[in-house]
């Protein structure tokens, strides 16, 4: 048996945006499609795009005042903005996702860019510094993403592919890379390489407490609903939660014009039961009764403890009739339903009151219909079920 929630309210729909603007206007659409998972990853993605584009015009601009030549700055254009395009459509089209690991490919980006400044700083002497800073800022912008070793390992990779450049280039152009100044440049980028590996411990352990936070956030949250909708000693529906299944029903019934019948229940001489044998058998009996009402009722019903041992059955698609034969049924079941082991021949038997639900009607009418059969009910013997306007 499953508890059917309560509709929620329905959501503000918020003004549409203009016509070919935001995520949700064509524009959107074509840079982000239609996976809400993928937008993230797609801006990021986008926004690298862009400063590599950015990082082209100054580097042509260098070109006109005479410190690159266009042939190395085409080649470092391109390579540059081919790879970070290529990762992008490897994510827009859903290719990343499938290739498993992390679906914005985070490292492979940031391992790339890292060898795209590499190459630029071999092909830029005049501004090989500045390069270093934009290596720095490319490593930077993994480390949100990135676990623990695989930032340290991207700094490690970083440090070995620029050291080799280094010395490469300064025993091939000894001129343009002294080896001096190169000498000085990989102690600054070392430098800067392992303070950023120990931001980046820094940032993980961040993030590993931020989401052992988030896990008892969620934990907290669920047992907290729970407590709102569930009575802590029978597991049913509390008295709050079952009345809002009954309106949920009701609204649901009307739509489709089914019938929907509601059962009030209360134990026979349960006041005895706790006298005689005290409270903890008491509470044997109603969690075994609520035992009962799962294993009896259907997905589609509800139940819940109405108060002390009163219970509340929402039936949709049964009429009266249907919902007395359901009771009968569970009046058979309790008959033969062991309830404390102590007591084997402990039974406990009930009277039911039953009324139909019907369209448009507030729902408490139709709860005190049902409380005026069980009234008739407990009146004329108990023991005994009587639909409202029938009689016992």
């Amino acid at each position: 048996m499953s508890m059917p929630q309560p509709p929620a309210a329905p959501p503000r729909v918020p003004d549409p945006p203009a016509r070919g603007q935001g995520a949700d206007g064509w524009v959107g659409r074509l840079a982000f499609g239609d996976v809400p998972e993928r937008r993230g990853p797609l801006a990021l993605t986008l926004l690298a795009v862009l400063v590599y584009a950015l990082f082209g015009l100054v580097t042509r601009w260098q070109v006109a005042l005479g410190l690159m030549a266009f042939g190395d700055w085409v080649a470092w254009t391109a390579l540059s903005l081919s790879g970070i395009f290529g990762f992008y459509l490897l994510i827009r089209l859903g290719i990343s996702a499938r290739l498993g690991g992390e679906p914005s490919l985070t490292l492979a980006q940031t391992a790339f860019g890292t060898a795209s400044t590499v190459f630029g700083y071999a092909i830029d002497p005049p501004l090989r510094g500045a390069v270093i800073a934009i290596m720095m800022l490319n490593l930077v912008w993994g480390m949100f993403v990135l676990k623990q070793r695989q930032a340290q390992g991207l700094c490690v990779y970083a440090l070995a592919l620029l050291g080799a450049t280094m010395v490469w280039k300064s025993t091939m152009q000894p001129a343009l890379f002294p080896p001096r100044i190169e000498a000085l440049h990989f102690a600054f980028a070392a430098i800067l390489l392992t303070a950023t590996s120990a931001l980046s411990i820094r940032m993980g352990e961040l993030r590993m407490r931020l989401a052992a936070r988030k896990v008892e956030l969620q934990d907290a949250v669920a047992t907290i609903r729970a407590l709102a909708q569930v009575d802590e000693l029978t597991r049913l529906s509390n008295r709050r939660h079952v009345f809002e299944l009954l309106k949920a029903e009701q609204a649901r019934g009307v739509r489709s014009s089914e019938p929907l019948s509601v059962v009030l229940i209360d134990l026979d001489h349960f006041k005895a039961v706790n006298d005689r044998h005290g409270h903890a058998v008491g509470d044997a009996v109603l969690r075994g009764f609520a035992q009962a009402l799962r294993e009896g009722l259907r997905e589609s019903d509800g139940a819940g403890r109405w108060g002390g041992e009163e219970f509340l059955l929402v039936l949709p698609h049964m009429t009266a009739d249907d919902a007395a034969s359901l009771v009968d049924r569970l009046r058979g079941v309790m008959t033969g339903r062991l309830l404390d082991r102590a007591l084997p021949d402990l039974r406990v038997n009930f009277s039911a009151g039953i009324s139909e639900c019907g369209g448009g009607e507030v729902a408490q009418d139709a709860i005190a219909r049902a409380d005026n059969a069980l009234y008739e009910a407990k009146r004329t013997g108990r023991g005994r079920t009587v639909v409202h306007g029938r009689g016992a």
